[in-house]
């Protein structure tokens, strides 16, 4: 299970949230709620956050501004996971990802699989990292949220959760990439 070592400082990260929905507003996305509430919870800093339809253009335009703002380390984005024709979100992350976090949507399977059975199929949830940005799709029910918040995502931004969590390796994330001095 998570063990924290409280020898190392706790290292606040800025996460967007994203909501993907052709019905949810300020006023109704609870699921958008409930990772900013988490996000806070856990000393981490909302750095923006907004609603946009399941439109795969309006996605991949909305994460790459994210990903080139230099003050925002981590996206997560609920709703348009799904299998429907309208569930665009992981194209659009796949669209801009450098390297997919495989184990992420592996992991979040597995433990949805003891809450909801055979239906957790049915999710393509994903996790990659874009020019130095993490990026994580949910699923828009507010329970898949807060479980993948609570059982995966809240440990990896911990930069004191051993023996490994990706804040520590944040510093190393664009090595790929030439120095142009």
């Amino acid at each position: 299970m998570p063990k924290i070592d409280d020898r190392f400082p706790f290292l606040p990260v800025n996460i967007a949230v994203l909501t993907v929905s052709d019905t949810r507003t300020a006023e109704n996305d609870t699921s958008g709620d409930t990772l900013a509430q988490r996000i806070v919870e856990a000393g981490h800093k909302v750095a923006a956050r907004t609603i946009l339809p399941d439109d795969k253009d309006k996605l991949v335009a909305q994460l790459n501004a994210w990903i080139d703002n230099p003050e925002i380390d981590v996206v997560i984005s609920t709703g348009g996971t799904g299998v429907t024709g309208r569930d665009v979100t992981p194209e659009a992350f796949h669209a801009v990802y450098d390297k997919e976090i495989v184990g992420f949507g592996e992991l979040f399977r597995q433990l949805s699989y003891a809450k909801i059975g055979t239906s957790t199929i049915q999710s393509r949830a994903t996790a990659g990292v874009a020019r130095g940005t993490y990026l994580f799709a949910l699923p828009g029910s507010t329970s898949a949220c807060r479980e993948a918040w609570d059982d995966i995502i809240v440990w990896q931004l911990d930069s004191r959760h051993k023996p490994c969590n990706l804040v520590e390796l944040m510093p190393r994330l664009m090595e790929h990439v030439k120095s142009t001095e």
